[in-house]
């Protein structure tokens, strides 16, 4: 993580901390004396995470815990995500390595796991200081982006002992019904329906081209790179992760991913610097994609559709919870504004499609 994505702890998500440590005393090697200094990452939208630091010791830990207010269904399952990321590492290496898990609310009030740091950086809509991304560099660290996705849907999820992890058969068809709900339970007074989008997709779904792990969250700045070689050292957050359609997780990953030939509106929001000279445009990285998985995006404007959808209700959801005052993180005050706007691309990559 960078310097600049950790802040105090704000008060809304403070933590007893001496309990924390008395817990993690018992539970993880090598930690003994002083409660650790902790800061908050401000960089994600979900789970908190925090940076343990133990200056004696020489050891940073991670902190995971889901957000005070209301939970979307299982989003915020820290112990899934901790159980996923121990079963996973073996054969994805890239998977933070676990330390801790505790389940007892009398600790802190939530469940809550520890992990290693991972080193290296994570690139946001700003470039770290020192860090130079010319052309060459911005496009071999795009190739990463999607080469490691496809390696992560090459992973036999039988082999990493997750084959229970998802619910089997008609995870496409899942996917639209649940997120559709999502969208209807969260909706405010100032974003759209959806209704034609959501329509579109139960019409148009098509079957699932397979069920693979899944990462659900895949984003640039959820990869841990080298300084110096931009090489990917971690990925993180994988509380959404689950066993589906490899290309539902392409076209999620994608609704992120803002080309320097965007509109004006998609350039405003961007987060990460997919835009700069050099990096893969969206459709380049899907024939990329599909080079090296072997599978077919024919349906491709489903999948590209969905994942904006989907984004959209993401980002509804946070918004649902700073609109009732059950968060006051001022980052997510005008949301619904971005809502907005991915039910206006939703609709433009329809009419693409359906050749309007």
């Amino acid at each position: 993580m960078n310097d600049t994505d950790r802040s105090a702890v704000r008060a809304e998500d403070a933590f007893d901390v001496d309990a924390a440590h008395a817990w993690l005393e018992r539970h993880v090697d090598g930690l003994s004396g002083p409660a650790p200094d902790v800061v908050q990452f401000t960089g994600g939208a979900s789970n908190l995470t925090y940076l343990l630091s133990y200056p004696r010791l020489g050891k940073e830990l991670i902190l995971r815990r889901p957000p005070a207010g209301e939970k979307a269904g299982s989003a915020h399952d820290v112990a899934r995500e901790y159980r996923v990321q121990e079963a996973l590492k073996p054969l994805f290496p890239l998977v933070p390595e676990v330390r801790a898990l505790c389940r007892d609310p009398s600790v802190i009030g939530t469940d809550f796991y520890v992990m290693d740091k991972v080193p290296g950086i994570v690139l946001r809509g700003r470039l770290p200081r020192g860090t130079d991304l010319p052309p060459g560099r911005a496009r071999a660290l795009s190739e990463t982006f999607v080469e490691t996705l496809a390696d992560l849907h090459r992973v036999d999820p039988s082999a990493a002992g997750l084959a229970g992890l998802g619910r089997g058969a008609g995870y496409v068809r899942r996917q639209v019904e649940g997120w559709t709900r999502r969208y209807d339970r969260a909706r405010t007074w100032n974003t759209p329906s959806f209704r034609r989008v959501t329509a579109w997709l139960a019409e148009r779904r098509p079957d699932d081209v397979g069920l693979r792990v899944v990462h659900n969250d895949w984003r640039l700045d959820n990869l841990v790179l080298d300084e110096k070689s931009l090489r990917v050292t971690g990925v993180l957050d994988w509380e959404l992760s689950t066993l589906g359609d490899p290309l539902m997780d392409l076209g999620s990953a994608l609704a992120y991913w803002v080309q320097a030939d965007d509109g004006t509106v998609a350039r405003a929001m961007r987060r990460r610097p997919s835009h700069l000279p050099g990096m893969l445009t969206r459709a380049e990285i899907v024939e990329r994609y599909c080079d090296r998985t072997g599978l077919s995006a024919g349906d491709w404007p489903f999948y590209e559709t969905f994942g904006l959808f989907r984004l959209a209700v993401i980002a509804q959801q946070i918004y649902h919870r700073y609109h009732h005052k059950q968060t006051r993180n001022p980052a997510f005050r005008n949301l619904w504004l971005a809502v907005n706007h991915l039910e206006r691309r939703c609709r433009s990559t329809i009419r693409r499609a359906s050749g309007g």
